[in-house]
């Protein structure tokens, strides 16, 4: 019984942690942006070298945003590199010239302030936004948001403080020294109208691949020919992680059977010594008129019990972790809300497979016992 406790308390635990890995891992990139489409022009080099005519300009982005299907926000980005100065020393920063929808499609969240309004991205308003690891080094002890900060030959004024919702470990333009600007500031200010990073959020998941490619063909069609743009999104990370999360799933279950099978050999060796121990009960039974067939139910029945009583025990010691684990996690600093997801599917499976087990593993003893001569057993002892 013990055996079936632990292989099915593994069976429904094996789920669960692939379940709930699968929806943390899958999370994480959406957060990111699941219907994210992101491109940029491919600057070759050569005989070919792209022209400032090639770069995607606001219009490109508005032409993508009316002209595409299934394009809910489109945003641009442009980053200079500049310094700051702060508690006597340089801190090499990016300066992010951000469109608008930058917030909605990037998922940033204001820790402290405000976001850039209508006015704050059409007037080349000098304002931005910090990174909380800016924050603290540029205004140690204090609130940022009123102060002005010298970038370059730039004096801004923090309106607010953000941070990405998903850390995209720097992999993206915003990294813990970025601070964002109005793209309208950044391009008055360099004097080019043009961002290096396209981004479009497509409506729904299922047309993401439609919105990348027809986003290429726009982008192309509005510049010169040759010109070639790397149009991307996160759709095949995604279906990475599900495969990688299903391949460990039944690798996972696989090893769950296996200490199954184990508990089922288990039950097969503890019935067969039990007949062998109750020989001469089994030929009282069959003396007085007891037919095989009801030895050999009698039997089957005991493995089905004891099989059938380990796998709810164990089922029940599964499903009573994850309400455990989540309320424990509750009291650790943890960014996001984990969920524990119980598969019931895996329940009633575990249960129907435990009980099968003891019912296959126990035909061979009960056959055994049903086949046994009433004469010779009752001179066994």
């Amino acid at each position: 019984m013990l055996g079936v406790i632990i292989g099915s308390a593994c069976i429904v635990l094996v789920v669960t942690v692939a379940l709930a890995g699968k929806r943390y891992i899958i999370s994480q990139i959406e957060a990111v942006g699941a219907n994210l489409v992101y491109g940029e022009v491919i600057h070759p080099g050569g005989t070919q070298p792209t022209s400032m005519a090639d770069e995607i300009s606001e219009a490109d982005l508005q032409a993508v945003k009316s002209g595409v299907p299934h394009v809910a926000q489109v945003a641009g980005t442009r980053e200079i590199l500049q310094t700051i100065v702060a508690r006597g020393a340089v801190h090499p920063v990016a300066v992010v010239g951000v469109t608008e929808g930058f917030q909605q499609i990037r998922h940033l969240i204001i820790v402290r302030g405000r976001y850039f309004d209508e006015d704050d991205m059409s007037s080349h308003s000098k304002v931005c936004l910090l990174t909380p690891q800016l924050a603290a080094i540029a205004f140690p002890g204090e609130d940022p948001v009123g102060n002005k900060i010298r970038v370059g030959e730039l004096t801004l004024t923090v309106i607010g403080v953000f941070r990405e919702r998903i850390s995209t470990f720097g992999e993206s333009e915003i990294t813990g020294d970025s601070i964002l600007a109005p793209f309208s500031l950044i391009s008055y200010y360099t004097g080019q109208d043009y961002v290096k990073t396209f981004y479009a959020q497509a409506d729904h998941p299922e047309n993401v691949e439609a919105v990348t490619r027809e986003s290429r063909e726009m982008l192309m069609s509005r510049h010169r020919a040759g010109v070639e743009y790397k149009i991307q999104n996160l759709s095949s990370i995604l279906e990475t992680a599900r495969h990688i999360s299903m391949a460990m799933t039944i690798v996972l279950i696989i090893i769950a059977m296996i200490a199954l099978a184990i508990s089922g050999i288990g039950i097969m060796n503890i019935m067969l010594v039990t007949v062998t121990e109750r020989t001469r009960e089994i030929g009282i039974r069959m003396a007085v008129g007891a037919p095989r067939g009801a030895i050999l139910y009698q039997f089957l029945l005991e493995a089905v019990i004891i099989s059938g009583t380990g796998a709810l025990t164990g089922i029940a010691i599964a499903v009573a972790i994850p309400f455990f684990a989540e309320a424990l996690l509750r009291f650790f600093p943890i960014p996001t809300e984990i969920h524990i997801p119980v598969s019931w599917v895996s329940v009633v499976i575990a249960f129907v497979v435990s009980c099968s087990t003891g019912l296959l593993f126990g035909y061979l003893p009960a056959s055994k016992a049903a086949q046994l001569h009433p004469t010779e057993s009752l001179r066994y002892e």
